[in-house]
Order: structure tokens, then C-alpha cells, then sequence
């Protein structure tokens, strides 16, 4: 497969080194107390690299010091058939099972390590998680691929089971991602469909087929780059997620609503505790904005309607932001007999 392993750190966060010297010597940069993110892509048909990758090693090395990995499998992703890519990840994940006994050798622990991966990628992170029975510390799906991997047993994908904490980001479960659970938790951002500020029109070229599918990635970069947390809501489905059924978060009251992106581990044991108690994964929803930095703020507006004999009304409000301009939200209306609740409104930061 000709796997490369480009390792980044602080002392070099822009130029990559070799993990390993001659005789399998640890690259003297790579520090084994520190944590390990893994960083895999996806299917690559033409072969090119991913336009994101640098950006995220920035984003992930400024928020905090730590020795990054970079999985090259191009060789084995690089075709038009996406069959042999699909088949081609059991063989990256054997060879990378090989190169991490290499580094336990050396003193790192699985608890340590991170793996972020992206469509084919995430695949291939929980195939290494089954390598070493479940005891990587974190495996982050970027919109898993959904082509071949749909309806398949957990042995034949990603699953909850491959590490101490699977957080998962849908973002095209209509087109290149899959529509199923796969974590302890699991991000459906915008119902985890077509995605805000993506082309809607197939003239619009590649953009159109990857733009949704490469969001869950951009989401992630996100929670790292900017002050904005984004909140999600445990929810049974979008529908009723956008019918205001979902603002509270009772089974994390310590913790507030879970959160995308690299702040998801904090919720960890909650989540943990949840999938033992009631044998359930948890879906949780959110919305966004279509340009960067995504983000959105929620506000609850409970309106009584004291008088029996009103029929009809008319409400309007609005939000000033920081700099004194009005923001238009986007308002989730749910209707209870004479009582009117607007449960949601969004606002873009």
C-alpha cells in the first residue's frame, strides 16, 4: 500500500518528519507522554491532496501541544474504482496495527490516541480499533462513507465498540456519509442532509458531490478555531427536533448540552453511562449557518396566551448583535391550543 506516516509537532508544525529512523527508531520529536491525533483521509479518485489538511494540523497543533500523525494511504485510495479503496482500508489498518505495536514498544499508550477519520478514513479508524480489542482512547468519524458500509454489521465498519469514546459528525447521510448511528454519540448537523451554503445546482461542478460530505470536516476545524460552542440537543429525529421537542437537556444537566467537534470527550462518562443504561446510542441535532465559522446561537421564547377568545395573533422580535445590527432568526414554530411556544430560534454568531 506504500503507507507514508507524516509525523507534525510544535517543533516542526509545518514541515513533516519521518516517524520512525532506521531499525525502527522513534523520531526524537515524537513524545510518548503526550497525546496522539491520527489524521486519515478518505477515497481520493484523482489522487490529490486534501485542501483542508493543513489547516487542521495548524488548528489542532495551536490549541494544543501534541504529536500529530498523518496517515498518506493515497496508493491504496487513489482509483475510480471505489470498490478496490473500499477494500484496500482492511489492509491500511493491518499495516497500522503494525506501526503502533511499534510504538507501545517504545513506551505510548493506546489511551493516548486520537484517530480522526474522514469518510473512508473513519473506516479504517475502527478497523484499528478492533486490531487492539477497543482500547484506543478516542475515534472521531468525520461523515463516515455510507457506500458499502450502509447496513452493515458492526464488524464491517465503524462502531461504538472500537474505542473508549466514538464521537461521529453526519453531514451527507443522503449522498457520500451513512445515515446510521455508529458512536456513543452522533452529530447530525442540519439533520445531517444537504448542508447550508453548499451548491444546489449539479453545473456547480465537484463542489456539488463533496461540499456536504467535506462539512463534518470544516465543522470540526471550527469548534477548534472559534470561541463558539456548538451546542446540540439529544433528539429521536430532526422532525421533531425542528418542532421545538428537544431544548432541554436533562441527562446532562452537569454538563450542559453535548457539544461538536474536540470538546465532545468531555461528555465521555455521561455518554458511557447512557449506552450501558439503556443499550442506546445517542443522536443529538443542531443547526448551523452556511459560511465559516458555522456558528449559531439558541434562544428559548415562551409566549402565554392568557385570553380564551384569542384566535389570532402576530408576534415579531428582534436581536441586536455586537455591533449594533439586527440579526434575522430563523424561528421553529410549535403550536399548543391557545398556548404559542417558540421553541427555537437560531441566530447566526
Amino acid at each position: 500500500m506504500d503507507i507514508v506516516l507524516m509525523m507534525y509537532t510544535r517543533n516542526n508544525p509545518s514541515c513533516a518528519e519521518p516517524l520512525f529512523g532506521q531499525n525502527n527508531s522513534l523520531n526524537v520529536n515524537f513524545n510518548t507522554s503526550k497525546k496522539t491525533v491520527w489524521i486519515i483521509h478518505g477515497y481520493r479518485p484523482m489522487g490529490s491532496t486534501p485542501k483542508w489538511l493543513q489547516n487542521f494540523l495548524k488548528v489542532l497543533l495551536n490549541h494544543e501541544d501534541l504529536n500529530v500523525i498523518v496517515v498518506d494511504w493515497n496508493r491504496g485510495a487513489t482509483t475510480f474504482i471505489y470498490n478496490r479503496a473500499v477494500k484496500n482500508i482492511r489492509k491500511v489498518a493491518a499495516t497500522l496495527g503494525t506501526y503502533i505495536q511499534i510504538l507501545l514498544n517504545h513506551g505510548a499508550t493506546l489511551d493516548n490516541f486520537h484517530f480522526i477519520g474522514m469518510s473512508l478514513g473513519a473506516h479504517v479508524s475502527g478497523f484499528v480499533g478492533k486490531i487492539f480489542q477497543g482500547q484506543l482512547g478516542r475515534i472521531t468519524g468525520l461523515d463516515p462513507a455510507g457506500p458499502k458500509f450502509s447496513g452493515q454489521p458492526c464488524d464491517l465498519r465503524l462502531d461504538y465498540t472500537d474505542a473508549k469514546f466514538v464521537d461521529v459528525i453526519h453531514s451527507d447521510i443522503n449522498g457520500l456519509g451513512i445515515n446510521e448511528p455508529l458512536g456513543h454519540i452522533d452529530f447530525y448537523a442540519n439533520g445531517g442532509k444537504k448542508q447550508p451554503g453548499c451548491p444546489k445546482s449539479i453545473f456547480s461542478g465537484i463542489a456539488f458531490i463533496k461540499c456536504s460530505h467535506q462539512r463534518a470536516v470544516y465543522l470540526f476545524m471550527a469548534s477548534l478555531e472559534t470561541t463558539c460552542n456548538f451546542i446540540s440537543f439529544p433528539c429521536p429525529s430532526y422532525k421533531d427536533f425542528h418542532a421545538g421537542s428537544c431544548v432541554d437537556c436533562d441527562d446532562f444537566k452537569e454538563k450542559s448540552c453535548p457539544r461538536l467537534g474536540y470538546q465532545a470527550e468531555l461528555w465521555k462518562d455521561v455518554l458511557k453511562e447512557r449506552k450501558e443504561k439503556r443499550f442506546l446510542r445517542t443522536t443529538v441535532f443542531l443547526d448551523t449557518t452556511g459560511t465559516k465559522p458555522f456558528c449559531s446561537y439558541y434562544f428559548v421564547l415562551s409566549i402565554t396566551v392568557l385570553d380564551n377568545n384569542m384566535k389570532n395573533g402576530c408576534i415579531t422580535f428582534k436581536l441586536l448583535n455586537q455591533l449594533g445590527m439586527v440579526e434575522e432568526p430563523r424561528v421553529y414554530e410549535h403550536w399548543f391550543g391557545i398556548f404559542s411556544e417558540l421553541k427555537l430560534a437560531m441566530f447566526p454568531m
